[in-house]
């Protein structure tokens, strides 16, 4: 150690003060996270004190005290002006010659041919406010002589109008943070893959996963949001007990990636077609990755935001910062507030249409949906930084990517809309901490959306966010959830999107008392079964067309089981040990025929609402081994990734010896009812179900009474017809008798009975109802669970 240098082995966290908070942490992993196998580059710090003496060695501090003084950060052009002052002032200066001295020599010692350059302030990765990517980084730096060029550059970017405006926003006076540099042997990610990732879900705060982005070469384009990335979530309690982890597989665009030139220097190259649709990081690696994460996490005792590379050179993965996590983790769940648009909205999707064709309502465009809000405005299109005066306060900010530099326009918007960027690039970490909605990775909202038309910014509905046009209108429920009424019955939820399951998770719930299986095959398969089991016979057509899909997978089949997995293990963890009803697939064959490839192996019915569906199918040789893909699916959930909260649930079941025909097919495909505690339950939907109860009982755990099915077939009414939809009704006397035949024979059975129809999330009166009859759960859409909780608390 000397007053100028010191090695990252030499210091930790406690020395924020002298290296800053990125070399305190860099310094605090290797000295103790190493020996549990995370890797992290070796290098070297320049303390906080050679920065303080250059700075009054060329007698800058008193000018850029006299220069900051009073200054206006909203008068962009006088910031403009002043920063770049200061860091002329900077690079111009000159380096005590001890100094240059100790950053050489440390320099010999490294021994590495090529390093980065690192900026670490003593004011960042603060618990309260993360400073990060405030100040510059400077990759593949080669030779001493641009080393200390790097360095200077780096000082001088601690006045970057961004970090000038970040400090006074956050009220951290600018003579109180000094500047570190960190010098780290440089990782060829170059070669190989890199990218970020949190020990948490970055949109709903929901700690028990780690959540990981990928794309080929350095990391810089994750970061800075010009890559649309892959994306991971593994759960973290299964890499403790050493269960399969992965939940969610999603593959990103990745269309370009940083790599060295030849002239020391960084430069972007375009993924060939073939790559970019391939996964960046194999299974192993994500699971490794995260077991680092974990390590890091237990170590701080902290949610942590971290960055990562695999160098292409010796295959391993490095750790290349860690720092506290400054958003969810702080955001303490006491009220919900729940944004959601009103009836009315088109969502019809055209990509490829012509603008004038959109009409009042429609989606204009969709990406990636950062928070859970609704924003609105004049939209305003700007691609350089010079056109930023064109947004004013509450407009939407459209633009391809944003970087720090963009920050103080951000910070006017009521939404963001950017072309490029995954749910960990810099537009949705910054629209996170200002609490504002965003739409990231459009690939061309730019274009679609047209400068100054009205739109509004959904993020309300799910991991897809969603631009309209029109200023639509939306609510915003609050809901105080710190103690909710005691009700004689559990409320559950209805879900069938995986990508809502960490979000609505907080709300106040016993569970999923409906896991729809149908919502997961059209929305993350999107390829009729029977396609997939006959793929050698497709025509060329359809097979490059599901090749695209299948290209990650060992097998056709292997997509549909593990993409099936992926959904229902999800939701399976958001809510563990919590009890979730997954109902086998119930697509009619109008639905089925919609799907890649469904047209050739679906049968044309006049009425399929009660023709080849449900139980029917998984029975038929026609729709068999489609069912035993299902049934291998929650297999490897409950027995191999350990989820048996998992329950299953059958569906449209006509006759008992129905019934007990796809018993038998699930205990041949290793779901035998009983065995590691699997319970089935069977849908009461048909009035069948209800006049047989006691039969149907003697060979399930129970009913789960289906209020749409029940009141179309008790009352004969097709309620798929606009005609007759007036006298659709669950509150029919008719209807109302079954389910009370149905839920008091399930309660003198001593057997689970609970309703997941639409009937309770639409009428509180039948919700009471319900109640008053002794039903055991009630399971309704995430919507209307708060409202419905306390209206039924009401005496």
């Amino acid at each position: 150690m000397s007053p100028n240098v010191i090695w990252f082995s030499d210091i930790g966290i406690k020395d924020i003060g002298i290296v800053g908070g990125k070399n305190a942490s860099l310094g605090e992993m290797i000295q103790h996270l190493t020996k549990v196998d995370v890797k992290v580059p070796n290098g070297f710090a320049t303390t906080a004190k050679a920065y303080r003496k250059f700075l009054e060695h060329n007698n800058l501090t008193a000018k850029i005290k006299t220069a900051l003084v009073n200054l206006n950060v909203n008068d962009i052009k006088t910031l403009e002006k002043t920063g770049k002052k200061i860091r002329e002032l900077i690079v111009n200066a000159e380096f005590l010659p001890d100094f240059i001295e100790d950053i050489s020599a440390a320099h010999k010692k490294l021994g590495t041919k090529s390093v980065a350059v690192r900026s670490s302030a003593t004011a960042e990765d603060l618990p309260e406010a993360s400073f990060a990517g405030q100040q510059e980084t400077y990759l593949n730096v080669e030779g001493v002589e641009n080393v200390l060029t790097a360095v200077k550059k780096v000082f001088a970017s601690l006045y970057t109008d961004r970090a000038i405006i970040y400090r006074i926003n956050n009220n951290y006076p600018h003579e109180s943070v000094a500047l570190s540099v960190g010098i780290q042997k440089m990782i060829r990610s170059d070669k190989s893959c890199s990218g970020v990732m949190f020990t948490l879900d970055t949109e709903s705060g929901f700690d028990k996963v780690v959540f990981i982005n990928a794309a080929f070469g350095l990391g810089e384009l994750v970061v800075q949001g010009e890559v649309n990335p892959d994306e991971f979530y593994v759960y973290k309690p299964n890499l403790v007990k050493n269960l399969p982890a992965i939940l969610r597989r999603n593959v990103g665009e990745k269309a370009i990636k940083m790599i060295f030139s030849t002239s020391q220097q960084v430069t972007k190259i375009p993924v060939p077609e073939n790559e970019r649709k391939c996964l960046s990081l194999t299974d192993n690696e994500v699971e490794v990755l995260a077991r680092h994460a974990v390590s890091i996490e237990n170590h701080y005792q902290k949610p942590m935001d971290i960055e990562w590379a695999k160098d292409g050179e010796d295959g391993e993965l490095y750790i290349v910062q860690a720092r506290p996590e400054t958003v969810e983790s702080q955001h303490k769940i006491q009220t919900i507030d729940r944004y959601k648009l009103e009836a009315g909205k088109k969502k019809n999707h055209h990509p490829n249409h012509l603008l004038q064709e959109v009409g009042e309502g429609s989606i204009i465009i969709s990406g990636r949906s950062v928070g859970q809000k609704i924003g609105q405005g004049k939209a305003k299109i700007i691609l350089n930084l010079k056109d930023m005066d064109k947004l004013k306060k509450g407009d939407v900010l459209v633009t391809d990517m944003t970087d720090p530099d963009w920050e103080p326009v951000m910070k006017r918007a009521a939404a963001i809309v950017t072309n490029r960027g995954g749910r960990t690039c810099h537009a949705a970490i910054v629209a996170r901490e200002l609490g504002i909605p965003a739409v990231v990775g459009t690939n061309n909202g730019t274009e679609l959306i047209k400068d100054d038309m009205e739109i509004t910014v959904s993020c309300a509905e799910g991991d897809d966010g969603f631009v309209y046009r029109g200023l639509l209108p939306f609510s915003i429920d609050k809901t105080s959830v710190d103690k909710m009424p005691e009700l004689p019955f559990k409320i559950m939820l209805n879900l069938a999107n995986p990508d809502m399951a960490f979000s609505v998770q907080n709300l106040p719930n016993s569970g999923v008392g409906l896991l729809r299986l149908e919502f997961i095959i059209a929305q993350m398969i999107g390829i009729h079964p029977k396609a997939l089991l006959n793929y050698a016979k497709l025509s060329k057509e359809l097979q490059n067309q599901i090749g695209e899909k299948i290209i990650n997978y060992k097998s056709p089949t292997e997509y549909y089981i593990e993409r099936l997995k992926e959904g229902v293990a999800t939701i399976a963890a958001a809510f563990y040990p919590k009890q979730v009803i997954v109902r086998f697939s119930d697509f009619k064959s109008n639905e089925y025929a919609n799907l890649l490839g469904g047209k050739d192996f679906e049968p044309s019915e006049e009425n399929p609402m009660i023709g080849f569906r449900g139980a029917g199918r998984y029975v038929d040789d026609l729709f068999r081994d489609c069912f035993q893909l299902e049934c291998a699916a929650i297999k490897r959930i409950r027995n191999e990734m350990g989820f048996t909260n998992i329950e299953v649930m059958i569906p449209f079941v006509r006759t008992v010896s129905e019934l007990k025909a796809v018993l038998e097919i699930l205990a041949l495909n290793g779901l035998e009812h009983g065995k590691n505690d699997l319970k089935i339950i069977m849908m009461c939907e048909i009035p069948s179900n209800a006049i047989l109860a006691e039969s149907f009982l003697e060979y399930c755990d129970g009913f789960s009474i289906g209020s749409n099915d029940l009141t179309q077939l008790t009352l004969g009414i097709d309620r798929d017809s606009a005609l007759v939809a007036k006298s659709f009704d669950e509150r029919d006397l008719a209807v109302k008798e079954l389910m009370h035949l149905a839920i008091q024979t399930c309660k003198h059975k001593n057997k689970y009975i609970g309703i997941c129809g639409q009937g309770p999330s639409d009428h509180p009166d039948l919700a009471k109802w319900l109640m008053q009859e002794g039903i055991e759960s009630i399971s309704l859409n995430p919507d209307s669970v708060v409202e419905t909780w306390f209206n039924l608390s009401k005496k």
